[in-house]
C-alpha cells in the first residue's frame, strides 16, 4: 500500500550559486507543498502503513523550522534549491518514518524535485 500526506509552508530563499544575471539570485518567496510518500503493508489491527498523525508528528519540527524563515539562513540549506530541501528534510525524518519511500517539494505548482534517498 503506498500513502501520501502533503504540507505547506511559505519561506524566502535566493539561490546563490546561479549565474547574477538569474532572477532566482534575488530573494523571493515561495508557497511550498511537501509530500511524503510511504509504503509498506496495512496493519491488520489498525488498517494503517503508518497513522498520519505519526507522519505530522514527525513532519512538525522541521515544518516549524522552515515555516516563514529565510532557508539559506538554516544550516544545511544555504543552497536552497528544491532538490535541496527534499535531501535535507529525507535526511532529518527517515529514521521516524522507516517506511518513507520519498519526499516531494514542490516550489510551485508546476515545478518538483522528488528525493528517494538514492
Amino acid at each position: 500500500m503506498k500513502i501520501m500526506q502533503a504540507f505547506r509552508f511559505e519561506a524566502a530563499h535566493r539561490l546563490p550559486n546561479v549565474p547574477e544575471q538569474h532572477r532566482c539570485r534575488r530573494l523571493h518567496g515561495h508557497s511550498y507543498r511537501v509530500e511524503l510518500r510511504l509504503e509498506g503493508p496495512v496493519d491488520p489491527v489498525t488498517g494503517f502503513v503508518v497513522d498520519f498523525f505519526e507522519v505530522e508528528a514527525a513532519f512538525r519540527p522541521l515544518l516549524e523550522r522552515l515555516d516563514h524563515y529565510y532557508l539559506n539562513d538554516i544550516e544545511g540549506l544555504e543552497n536552497p534549491t528544491a532538490e535541496n530541501i527534499a535531501v535535507w528534510i529525507w535526511e532529518r525524518i527517515r529514521k521516524a518514518l522507516p517506511q518513507l519511500t520519498s519526499i516531494v517539494v514542490y516550489e510551485t505548482a508546476d515545478c518538483s524535485a522528488e528525493y528517494d534517498g538514492g
